[in-house]
């Protein structure tokens, strides 16, 4: 068991590798009466063609997130009533490279944690509950078809990417979720969950040494096989994008527009990902934020509306930015940003505005941190990737003007843009 001080944002973390392998992150919180758990596996939607062992395996898309929904049912009835009984909130959720189980409570601290190891670690399936699923899931994908909040996301992404399975929807196909099986399903929770694989995040109003021992005890009951070897295998992607413009009809109020960059250059290393996002977001913060030229332009103009943003999205194995949202004329929007780009490009970033950038991304990640879940799913993501969301205050101190000028010429390559605009049916 070790215990890390961070007093630059006066957070501590007790951490335990327990003989399985399964990474247990404490993060207590004086005077929170909440406590809010997260139960991750690097396992996502892009993990769909894989080696274990030695043996190439391909498994339908929307495997991930269909494993998901069938974990929170067992012999005796559904894991959600459990939760409930136990004064709890549960939920769960599966992204491009992880999926994760969570559980939100004032009381009956033991039980809860206790329902989450056993149940994600115990799954049930059968060839009857997977058939039902199937339908379940189906409706999902169908509505998601006509949300243009999805649409134009997942638009933009399968627009950026020709080949890695970054490009299909989280939840699969209606015809690649009709050939998931029971046995397939058993596969990927055996590759997958393994306890080496996972890790469990624990914030709030606990004592570190009381939840470290009741995971210590938990595990101990329970035998689980030699870790797989699992080798994660994507086709190359080319630098080019698949389509530079893509666009579908929707009934929306206003149109909806999305511009991204795909990054070519990927970094693997944990602490060069960091730096590399951080420096993103600085970028992005100053170009695009509430407090620039440019935002105050296009509100002004009545060109973007509250739900206008930006964000950046990076892993070893894909990175890219996002910029939009709601517009009356997508064109012009498109017009209008790719112009501040290429000014910036050109005469490089106010340094004013820079440094207000750095202190609004510092500030809004120390408020962050005091709301118990926002602290786990961040400190889960970065963790899983080997990164330490602690240090993030000290690398945004450290990015000075000409490393995010450097990176604004980098990222905006009109090469590796792409458009994605849902318009008004009939307009």
């Amino acid at each position: 068991m070790e215990t890390r001080h961070y007093p630059d944002v006066d957070e501590t973390v007790t951490i335990e590798t327990l003989p399985n392998g399964l990474a247990v992150h404490v993060l207590p919180k004086a005077g929170c009466s909440k406590v809010y758990a997260v139960f991750g596996t690097r396992y996502g939607s892009i993990d769909s063609r894989f080696e274990v062992d030695g043996e190439e395996i391909r498994v339908p898309d929307g495997i991930a997130h269909f494993l998901e929904h069938k974990m929170f049912e067992e012999p005796d009835g559904d894991v959600f009533a459990k939760f409930a009984k136990l004064g709890a909130s549960a939920n769960a959720f599966t992204s491009f490279d992880r999926t994760v189980y969570l559980f939100s409570a004032a009381g009956n601290i033991r039980e809860n944690l206790t329902t989450l190891l056993d149940f994600v670690q115990r799954p049930y399936f059968t060839d009857e509950n997977v058939e039902k699923e199937k339908g379940i899931i189906e409706q999902e994908i169908n509505m998601y078809r006509d949300n243009p909040d999805w649409q134009v996301y997942f638009g933009l992404i399968a627009a950026l990417y020709r080949k890695h399975p970054v490009r299909i929807d989280i939840a699969g196909t209606a015809e690649s979720i009709r050939m998931i099986d029971k046995k397939t399903l058993y596969r990927c929770h055996e590759t997958f969950y393994h306890p080496s694989n996972m890790m469990l995040v624990v914030a709030g109003g606990v004592d570190a040494e009381d939840v470290i021992r009741l995971v210590r005890d938990n595990q101990a009951k329970k035998s689980f096989d030699p870790a797989p070897t699992v080798v994660r295998l994507f086709e190359e992607e080319p630098p080019e994008v698949a389509a530079p413009r893509v666009e579908r009809e929707l009934s929306v109020s206003l149109p909806k527009c999305m511009i991204g960059f795909k990054e070519t250059d990927l970094v693997r290393d944990a602490d060069a990902l960091m730096r590399r996002e951080a420096a993103t977001r600085l970028v992005f913060e100053a170009l695009f934020g509430p407090g620039s030229d440019l935002y105050q332009s296009l509100y002004d103009d009545r060109l973007i509306t509250d739900s206008f943003g930006s964000e950046y999205n990076i892993t070893p194995e894909y990175a890219f930015s996002v910029i939009g949202g709601e517009t009356r004329d997508p064109d012009e929007l498109v017009a209008r940003i790719g112009e501040a780009i290429e000014r910036a490009k050109e005469k490089g970033l106010d340094p004013g505005r820079f440094e207000r950038a750095k202190r609004r991304r510092i500030g809004a990640l120390i408020r962050m941190l005091d709301r118990p879940e926002a602290a786990a799913n961040e400190y889960l993501r970065w963790r899983m990737r080997g990164g330490d969301l602690f240090r993030l205050p000290d690398v945004y101190r450290e990015i000075d003007l000409g490393e995010a000028v450097a990176r604004l010429r980098d990222h905006f390559d009109r090469e590796r843009m792409a458009v994605s605009i849902v318009r008004s049916r009939g307009a």
